[in-house]
């Protein structure tokens, strides 16, 4: 893999109800090893309930939330991180009144996302990940 410069602005936007998704950098760019996704969650929408076979670490920028990971729930503001073990089961929920403004760092690339009950959970994101 060469250097290369991604100008995020440019980097096409994915929609689900409530959360907009960028993905950085990833399998597309030729990365093997990890995925940086940028997010935008709308006040009081959230993440599916969802797993992956890597760890995660979630910088939040601003707003407010909690994550329901391993039938617990820990609160976050901006400039916090979360880091989520691999095949955590959770959820990001958004419960402040702005959005909350995240970017994460997964160690997989393409990142296989999963429902709780371990089947594959189709996101307008993972082109070509079964």
């Amino acid at each position: 893999m060469d250097m290369n410069v991604n100008h995020n602005a440019e980097v096409e936007v994915h929609h689900l109800p409530g959360l907009e998704h960028r993905t950085l950098a990833g399998a597309r760019d030729g990365l093997g090893h990890f995925e940086v996704w940028r997010q935008t969650i709308a006040p009081k929408a959230a993440t599916p309930v969802h797993r992956h076979d890597c760890e995660e670490a979630i910088v939040i920028f601003s707003g407010e939330g909690v994550c329901h990971c391993g039938g617990r729930e820990f609160h976050f503001k901006g400039n916090d991180t979360l880091l989520i073990p691999a095949n955590a089961v959770h959820q990001i929920v958004n419960t402040g009144d702005a959005d909350l403004e995240i970017m994460a760092t997964l160690s997989m690339s393409p990142v296989r996302v999963e429902t709780a009950d371990g089947e594959h959970l189709a996101l307008p994101w993972d082109h070509g990940v079964a």
